[in-house]
């Protein structure tokens, strides 16, 4: 029994969503809820089936993002874990809610493009997430620079009107 740190493997700008769910069909109603939710999005999708075959079932729209969301199965190897990895233009704050509402979508680890570590523990017969470490730790507090400057980025971005 060990706990294993992880890197997720991606470009530096790249967004993923990691999550937990419950169910093989997880990948068909994934897929569905991203492309109807964004028509045109660019994804790829993979899921770690954890009875059965225990397989890593994968779908999407992009074969080099489907192709890097069965690598960090792979990695992760964590049993019903499944990794999105939105392509470029593609954030979580545009599906995350979609994917949080499927029936057999139990938890959301984390939905972002920071460097990430998926803390997982073998028990010798199966693997499960316990955790992440996302991102760098604060390094103070916002000062009035600083809100003025988040408020006018959120409008310059196109989230907050005017």
């Amino acid at each position: 029994m060990e706990f294993e740190n992880i890197a997720i493997k991606k470009p530096a700008d790249l967004n993923f969503i990691l999550g937990q769910s419950h169910f093989i069909k997880t990948v068909e109603d994934i897929h569905e809820a991203l492309v109807g939710a964004v028509p045109g999005i660019k994804f790829g999708l993979a899921f770690c089936e954890a009875s059965g075959a225990c397989l890593i079932r994968s779908s999407g729209t992009d074969e080099l993002l489907t192709d890097l969301a069965r690598e960090n199965a792979m990695l992760i190897g964590a049993g019903h874990c499944f990794i999105i990895m939105l392509g470029e233009g593609y954030f979580p704050i545009n599906v995350l809610n979609t994917v949080k509402n499927i029936p057999e979508v139990c938890n959301i680890f984390c939905a972002t493009a920071n460097d990430t570590e998926v803390i997982v523990y073998d028990n010798g017969r199966g693997r499960g997430i316990m955790g992440v470490v996302e991102g760098e730790e604060p390094k103070g507090f916002e000062t009035e620079a600083d809100v003025k400057w988040r408020k006018d980025f959120l409008r310059k971005i196109g989230y907050k009107a005017g």
